[in-house]
């Protein structure tokens, strides 16, 4: 029997991973047979078209107890939880909206911290507390959350983050060229924003440039829009002066738009090798990382906790964060090292079909089905007498 499934989130159009993560997990469970509708996050009202069914302003007051309304219409409630999406201190005003539901609530965590503060701890705490089961994307974050708000391993359930499949057709193949016509691509797309680690690639490149040809470095994707509200475009100012004062202007390549399907699919094509040269020590999840080994592809990562957990079995090489020398090394052992890239990409590509969003929808199908059938109440058996 199919199950009817409402989604609290960000969503498409809005420019964001998460928005981008529930579209697809939404419309393939669709696909799967499963019927689904999404509340939206939204700081301005936007036109609303299936499967939409609400959006929540930030800010509007009595919003929160209409989106449970709306949320109770279906069988179970998915929120997907990032603390800077919601409003409120540290995303509080979620638990409005959390604490009101009567349906089974199944909460998506993107984010788990190892040290949060007092109030985003309490958050999580009351939100994981409100829900049925929790899902994280990764052993990590499902390790962290029993360990830090001792969560019962039995509600905590890992399903990958998903991605399109990439794989095929190839537009050529991975690891660096045959002939020498074409400098190999190395490529690091995303939402733009400090943490994100590009500065130590520029470095890297100005190191690599005294052992071998360089490669084409693209760096792709605009600036984060919350980001652009408050800082304008300071750091990718910065990024485009460091690659004038390292003269690296003929192998950097800046593309600040916002891509998203065939033409996205097609730069990841595209690329020999993908670079995520992140600061943080904390993420757990990566969208990124997820398309990059979906696709079959080569990575050099620095050492956050998705890439060391997806990345173990050899479809990458790790390196400490903000160390050029060490991203220097990486590159030039992928680009150069006989057959190094070919074996990453055998690797990626064997763990691609678990990674795809059918394989994805089809496990949150699954666990919706079984915390409805717990929820339900067994009928008594008649007393025969």
């Amino acid at each position: 029997m199919a199950v009817r499934l409402g989604f609290l989130s960000t969503y498409t159009p809005t420019q964001c991973g998460i928005a981008t993560f529930t579209a697809a997990l939404v419309a393939h469970i669709h696909a799967g047979g499963d019927q689904v509708g999404v509340v939206r996050l939204v700081d301005e009202p936007q036109p609303e078209s299936w499967p939409v069914a609400f959006e929540w302003v930030t800010g509007r007051p009595g919003d929160a107890e209409h989106v449970a309304r709306v949320l109770d219409g279906y069988d179970v409630a998915v929120i997907q939880h990032e603390y800077g999406i919601f409003g409120g201190t540290d995303g509080q005003d979620v638990l409005e909206v959390a604490t009101r539901l009567h349906v089974p609530l199944v909460t998506v965590l993107h984010t788990v911290l190892t040290q949060p503060t007092a109030g985003q701890h309490r958050v999580l705490d009351l939100l994981v507390e409100a829900s049925v089961a929790v899902v994280t994307m990764t052993e990590t974050a499902r390790d962290r959350l029993i360990a830090g708000w001792g969560v019962d391993p039995e509600r905590v359930h890992v399903i990958a983050h998903g991605a399109d499949d990439n794989r095929a057709p190839q537009l050529r193949p991975a690891g660096p060229p045959a002939t020498p016509t074409r400098p190999p691509t190395v490529l690091t797309w995303g939402l733009l924003s400090e943490g994100k680690g590009i500065e130590w690639a520029l470095l890297a490149l100005a190191e690599l440039r005294e052992r071998i040809p360089l490669p084409e470095y693209q760096v792709v994707g605009q600036t984060h829009p919350r980001v652009l509200e408050r800082e304008g475009e300071a750091y990718r100012d910065r990024l485009l002066a460091i690659t004038r004062d390292l003269s690296l202007t003929g192998s950097v390549h800046f593309d600040a738009r916002y891509l998203a399907g065939p033409e996205l699919r097609r730069v990841v094509r595209e690329a020999d090798v993908i670079l995520l040269p992140y600061d943080s020590l904390e993420q757990v999840t990566s969208g990124v990382l997820t398309e990059a080994v979906a696709a079959g592809k080569p990575v050099i990562s620095t050492r956050f906790p998705h890439a060391v957990e997806l990345l173990a079995g050899g479809a990458g090489q790790l390196v400490p964060q903000r160390d050029a020398t060490a991203i220097a090394d990486a590159l030039e052992h992928v680009l150069r090292g006989d057959g190094v890239a070919a074996r990453m990409a055998a690797v990626s590509q064997s763990l691609a079909e678990q990674l795809l969003w059918p394989a994805v929808a089809a496990q949150y199908s699954a666990l919706a089905s079984s915390v409805l059938v717990a929820a339900t109440p067994v009928a008594a058996t008649p007393v025969v007498g």
